[in-house]
């Protein structure tokens, strides 16, 4: 983030939720993430004059939108005057008028309003479709038509609550690179509410968490997804294979650890302060060990014997839930392709190394199996 643009830190009650959230966003895609009732939506209402918060400020570069307590005299701003545009989940176009006439409805007021949309429509590749209602539009039609609605006040933020949930992958996937060029194109700083990890890394340049009303981590979206700052904030990104270690000792090589009896290999910790460390590793970290072949050196350490509890076919290839001799369970995931002469059936015994470089250390430790 080159430079801060819009800065939120809000405090608002709603009977028994308290949302209290504190972050700036420069020009780019700042990703809200989070499970249902994380307070995202909340938030993206509160920056848009929808919800006005009890207490804090919210601020686009030199203008306020809202301020109470603290320094300063109290403002709060209508949304008509935040210049910012919004893209519901739903969309909220208007049923009884066309696409231009949506698109245009922001520019009531101005000169050549339906000039304006239609530029806008051209760019949505829906100048074809200018003529019809929403009814006669497909989801992925709807969706055009509300960002292009959303832009056509040239705003200086743009909020999108769940804008993909309703859209097959391969609509998805164009709308996305749409999405980050567009962003590019106008140096928006966009704000993006998905619980889809696919679109924050799709779309996102950095990523908040959101739990409880409040954010719990923030930073670059491979960064924060990597290192995720405990098992709670790992667990709502979805990352498996969780579980605690014994610290046996720190040697050369790295950090050895006893899990319930499976001696492990971990990376070395620049200062590690605790006997017992939580950590992970992700399902493709998991690799499954050639019988008679000879080894190489990504699966030479911890390697474990474990038995196939569960075996799923995916469009994207295979999960394997393997049940390991200390009691615990472990998940793999590996392309179609791999693997291909093994027999991974069901009660199926097989050997497995858990890449040491793929274990990832958490401190200190949050709960575990």
């Amino acid at each position: 983030m080159d430079e801060v643009r819009l800065s939120v830190d809000i405090e608002h009650r709603l009977n028994e939720f308290h949302l209290q959230v504190r972050f700036v966003a420069g020009s780019e895609t700042l990703v809200l993430f989070g499970a249902s009732g994380a307070g995202k939506t909340t938030t993206l209402n509160a920056i848009a004059g929808l919800v006005r918060p009890n207490s804090g400020e919210i601020r686009l570069d030199e203008q306020v939108f809202f301020r109470q307590g603290g320094e300063g005299p109290r403002c709060y701003l209508a949304a008509r005057h935040r210049n910012v545009g919004y893209v519901f989940q739903h969309y909220a176009l208007f049923p009884h008028l066309t696409a231009l006439d949506n698109v245009a409805f922001p520019l009531r007021d101005r000169r050549n309003r339906r000039n304006k949309a239609s530029e806008l429509l051209e760019k949505m590749a829906l100048t074809h479709l200018a003529d019809r209602y929403p009814a006669e539009l497909s989801g992925g039609q709807q969706q055009r038509v509300a960002i292009a609605r959303a832009l056509a006040a040239e705003p200086k933020v743009l909020l999108l609550d769940e804008p993909f949930s309703a859209l097959d992958l391969a609509l998805r996937q164009r709308f996305q690179q749409d999405l980050r060029r567009l962003q590019e194109e106008m140096g928006l700083v966009i704000l993006y509410v998905t619980h889809n990890l696919d679109d924050a890394f799709a779309v996102g340049h950095r990523l908040a968490v959101l739990q409880d009303g409040q954010v719990r981590q923030i930073g670059p979206v491979e960064e924060v997804f990597r290192n995720p700052v405990d098992r709670e904030v790992a667990g709502i990104m979805g990352i498996r294979n969780f579980f605690r270690a014994r610290v046996v000792e720190a040697t050369p090589e790295g950090l050895l650890l006893d899990w319930d009896g499976l001696q492990l290999l971990a990376p070395r910790q620049p200062s590690l302060s605790h006997d017992v460390v939580a950590l992970y590793i992700r399902p493709e970290d998991i690799k499954i060990v050639y019988p008679d072949r000879p080894l190489s050196d990504a699966v030479q350490r911890n390697q474990v014997s474990g038995t196939i509890a569960v075996h799923q076919r995916r469009a994207e290839g295979h999960i394997l839930h393997i049940d390991l001799p200390n009691g615990h369970e472990v998940e793999m995931r590996f392309a179609d392709y791999a693997y291909a002469p093994l027999d991974l059936r069901l009660g199926e015994q097989i050997q497995l190394s858990l890449r040491p470089e793929g274990l990832v250390v958490l401190q200190p430790p949050t709960g575990g199996q």
